[in-house]
């Protein structure tokens, strides 16, 4: 793993050839002009995409969105597809171990640094290479962090995630659940709140909109 691109990004060297792979995967790999191998998260996607086991009567595949592929089953349920590598990041989980925090407890801290993190194949939008990078995702320990929030603090969340889908991201996209969770995330690991405060949902939920919008004037 190569982590010299942009923030929350990476691209996937390859170390040594394996004895068996995933066709999917083979044709994915690439050379990079200088000697190294690495895995396209565009390439990929369209990889496996391309796949007649993707293509079911049933299922209507529709366009890429991300790093998933959308698909409607016999017109009524809708889901994503989302292929996700499991990666091997020790540094980058040391470096949020380390930083000072009120919350979560320690046990919850090495338990989300033991779920470890995944990539997901989509590059920093920006990027003049963004076709080779991916994104690195901590989905499994962020929600391990959620399911340790406070009752209150499990009610702000919910509040916010329904003022982030019905009035926030119809006006602007670039508003997503992920931002606000990450903000929110961050709010409870750097403040440190009293008993009798943690009981009002109201102030909770003022303070959160007003760090949440002040980390978008910041951005």
């Amino acid at each position: 793993m190569d982590t010299r691109v942009y923030p929350g990004h990476c691209r996937l060297l390859q170390e040594r050839p394996a004895h068996a792979r995933y066709k999917v995967i083979a044709e994915a790999m690439c050379d990079n002009g200088y000697g190294d191998v690495l895995l396209s998260s565009s390439f990929l996607i369209d990889e496996y995409s391309a796949r007649p086991s993707t293509h079911n009567v049933s299922v209507e595949q529709h366009k890429r969105a991300g790093p998933s592929i959308p698909a409607t089953l016999s017109g009524l349920i809708h889901f994503d597809r989302v292929i996700a590598l499991r990666c091997y990041c020790p540094s980058i989980l040391q470096r949020w171990t380390a930083r000072l925090r009120h919350w979560p407890p320690p046990v919850i801290v090495q338990k989300v640094v033991s779920l470890g993190a995944y990539v997901t194949p989509i590059g920093f939008k920006e990027s003049e290479y963004k076709h080779m990078e991916w994104r690195i995702c901590f989905n499994i320990g962020e929600a391990e962090l959620v399911n340790n929030l406070s009752d209150t603090q499990a009610k702000v969340y919910v509040i916010l995630t329904m003022i982030q889908k019905n009035i926030m991201q119809p006006k602007n996209k670039e508003i997503t659940l992920n931002v606000l969770k990450n903000t929110l995330l961050v709010e409870r690991r750097t403040e440190r709140i009293k008993d009798s405060y943690r009981e009002k949902i109201s102030l909770q939920l003022h303070d959160s909109l007003e760090k949440f919008n002040g980390s978008l004037w910041y951005a």
